[in-house]
């Protein structure tokens, strides 16, 4: 307070500056170390690496974060949940099977050219300890079983060729998935034109009233 009785602004951040700061930079940490597994994977990034990057000490991350293990984790989190996002979107929707799965497999193949969609499918879940390895799994068995069930929607209208629609669902799930393998962001094809082009393909084989169908 003042000499006149004014309140004076303390110098110290609020709490609430103080928690938007912290989550900045653990963003920060998860930004960088994303793009480090996905470049070397996860054994060989070393955290080093990371906090090099960040201009930051090692132990400056381990404030964030206990291990790299829940670094990990929390990456492939960010992938199965932005592919989960679309998986809810196509299931609430209108519009026939065939239309919300092509909606579905477009936003999903563009969530696997991306840094924590490509973390997805280059991490082994064996790299995770029990817990996080439960965790993956349940997360990625109800992002398909979501799938299976658009597939299952779609054949049961008629837009969708009659088929096994956890074969369709697995053999669908396994091409998106591979994308992050094979994407190169310095290539010629934009994000969008790949997937375009691959969701082509694969409606293409799932399509009613293909003339080489028996």
């Amino acid at each position: 307070m003042t000499a006149d009785g004014a309140m004076t602004q303390s110098p110290w951040p609020s709490a609430s500056d103080r928690q938007a700061e912290r989550e900045t930079k653990r963003e920060a940490v998860l930004a960088t170390a994303v793009r480090w597994f996905n470049a070397k994977g996860f054994h060989a990034t070393n955290l080093d690496d990371v906090a090099r990057a960040l201009r930051v000490t090692k132990p400056t991350i381990y404030h964030y974060f206990s291990s790299k293990e829940e670094i990990l984790f929390e990456c492939v989190q960010r992938g199965l949940d932005a592919v989960r996002l679309v998986a809810e979107a196509a299931q609430d929707r209108g519009g026939s099977g065939a239309d919300r799965l092509q909606a579905f497999l477009k936003e999903y193949a563009l969530v696997m050219m991306r840094d924590f969609g490509m973390c997805v499918s280059r991490t082994s879940d064996t790299q995770l300890g029990p817990e996080g390895r439960r965790r993956f799994r349940a997360l990625k068995r109800d992002i398909h079983d979501m799938l299976q069930g658009v597939i299952e929607d779609g054949m049961r209208d008629g837009t969708l060729a009659a088929g096994n629609p956890l074969l369709a669902a697995n053999t669908v799930a396994g091409a998106l998935n591979w994308i992050a393998l094979w994407y190169d962001d310095a290539g010629k094809m934009q994000p969008e034109e790949i997937a375009e082009g691959v969701v082509a393909t694969l409606m293409s084989g799932l399509a009613a009233g293909r003339k080489d169908r028996p």
